[in-house]
């Protein structure tokens, strides 16, 4: 604990500011490019003459790596300092920026997207970590709320923001247009960003880094194999559980682990992090699905599907500014509650979708749930680090992160496999969306199991 106090006494409010806003606008261009390319998925489809199976890979591969990566940012962020990591993220991101601009071709394309990916996930975890840091803790229920604005807005705000551009220019520009905004970035950063961090003499297990790696990648992308090959497939998945088994009992073996599992013993750590595991998956989910459904079925153009998901993605933001303090005044019980019914409501009318429902009616029900997703999220990630010692922080941070980017991949890639089981992508879009509907029940129900846990210990 002293080790915490003594960094909230050292930074003045000045560089709280200046911290706290380069790397908020930072990780908005990095999630907000993460779903960049969910309405312009159709039009590279046509542009490169790939199955949408393999053209939603630039989503989901992106989301995957995000999660694959994460777990790396804790020991890189002891191993170096504060300033080094955001520096080297930030370039990272633009060199993957920078061949987006000039791909020629659909893997080219990839590469470009898992680069930013890798940036992506380090920074992410980065900005959490770093922020819960230098802000006392009776702060974190407000920071935590402007941090989950950001992780929210970007993402919902990032469909609307391509269609507008894919009406005008071409997919290339999604990349175009970043990176001028993400090179000053960089320039603002080596001129003003702060060093408050000493780095420790830790070595870091490759061992676990290619266990980690190797073992999620087979499971995740066994998802989408097994559509062609199903034995193939599930031997994938059942090698990447083996590898990830082991990852998990070497990190409980090892002195200094890669990603400190033993966190999960921490009741509510597990409890609020299996929460907003589900959250993501809903978010991601339904997401594409509504931009993949309004374009194929209701033949909206790229930009009008981003304008399906814009009043969502606004309020989402708008809710998600209040809930921080709210969350501070009386706690987490009746806002996460709440925003599960509204996740619930809002998902049912798109498990009952037909092809003449209304686009008026998708979107009400899309702001309904988006408004849930910003009552639950907020209050459930300032849950998870309640009870943890402050230098397990970047470990829960890294690994929250981690779970969540990766059920969200997953999240994407099951909806879709599911959605195309049926002939009909009404059908399919039925039955993608009663599992996201199983998804908000889930969560509700975990979240009144850890009320009725934390009543039985008073």
């Amino acid at each position: 604990m002293n080790s915490e106090k003594n960094i909230t006494s050292t930074i003045d409010s000045r560089k709280r500011l200046i911290v706290s806003a380069i790397l908020l606008i930072s990780n908005f261009i990095c999630l907000m490019s993460q779903t960049m390319m969910v309405t312009a998925l159709p039009v590279i489809q046509d542009d490169m003459s790939q199955t949408m199976t393999m053209v939603q890979w630039l989503t989901t591969g992106y989301t995957l790596l995000i999660g694959i990566v994460t777990p790396l940012s804790s020991n890189l962020y002891e191993r170096f300092t504060n300033r080094q990591v955001f520096l080297g993220t930030i370039s990272l991101f633009i060199m993957g920026t920078v061949c987006g601009c000039v791909a020629s071709n659909f893997w080219m394309l990839l590469l470009a997207r898992l680069i930013q990916a890798v940036a992506s996930g380090i920074l992410i975890s980065f900005q959490m970590t770093v922020m819960i840091t230098i802000y006392p803790p009776e702060k974190r229920g407000t920071i935590m709320g402007i941090s989950s604005l950001i992780v929210d807005f970007g993402p919902a705000v990032g469909p609307t923001l391509a269609g507008f551009i894919l009406s005008w220019l071409g997919w290339r520009y999604l990349f175009i247009l970043v990176l001028p905004i993400m090179v000053v970035i960089l320039l603002i950063g080596v001129v003003v960003f702060p060093n408050f961090s000493q780095p420790r003499n830790i070595k870091i297990d490759f061992i676990s880094v290619f266990i980690s790696l190797t073992g999620s990648a087979l499971a995740l992308a066994s998802l989408t194999l097994m559509q062609q090959n199903l034995k193939l497939g599930l031997l994938m998945l059942f090698v990447g559980l083996v590898l990830i088994y082991f990852f998990v009992k070497r990190q409980l073996k090892l002195k200094h682990p890669m990603l400190k599992v033993s966190i999960f013993k921490v009741q509510s750590f597990r409890l609020m992090t299996l929460v907003a595991i589900l959250v993501s998956m809903v978010l991601f989910g339904t997401e594409q699905m509504i931009s993949i459904f309004v374009q194929d079925v209701s033949d909206l153009t790229s930009m009008q599907a981003g304008l399906v998901l814009l009043p969502g993605a606004a309020l989402n933001a708008f809710t998600a500014a209040f809930v921080g303090r709210l969350y501070d005044e009386y706690g987490p019980k009746y806002l996460v509650i709440g925003g599960a019914f509204f996740m619930i409501i809002g998902t049912l009318p798109f498990a009952l979708i037909q092809a003449s429902m209304p686009i008026s009616v998708m979107v009400v029900a899309y702001t309904v749930q988006m408004i849930g997703v910003a009552l639950v999220f907020s209050p459930v990630m300032t849950e998870v680090f309640k009870d943890l010692a402050p230098q397990e922080i970047s470990h829960a941070t890294a690994l929250n992160n981690a779970l969540r980017q990766i059920w969200g991949s997953v999240s994407v890639t099951l909806l879709i496999v599911v959605s195309e089981i049926p002939q009909s992508l009404v059908t399919g879009m039925q039955l993608s969306m009663w599992l996201t509907l199983f998804f908000s029940v889930a969560l509700l129900i975990l979240f009144m199991r850890y009320l009725y846990v934390n009543k039985s210990k008073k």
